[in-house]
């Protein structure tokens, strides 16, 4: 995967852990309220991926 893709994939995954987080709430489900945000951590960790591959890719341009 590219940076870019690795960074639309983690705000997606953001996004859908952040509703499924107020789904769970307004649900009273624990179990989906967790799952959220375990997706929502997924998805920051898929933008940092990218943006790491951003920064070690214009270091490489730079050499």
């Amino acid at each position: 995967m590219n940076s870019t893709t690795d960074k639309i994939k983690g705000l997606a995954n953001e996004a859908a852990g952040n509703v499924k987080q107020a789904v769970g709430k307004a649900t009273g489900s624990a179990k989906l309220e967790a799952e959220g945000r375990a997706q929502e951590l997924k998805g920051e960790a898929q933008q940092a991926k990218g943006k790491a591959k951003d920064t070690i890719k214009k270091f490489v341009d730079k050499a």
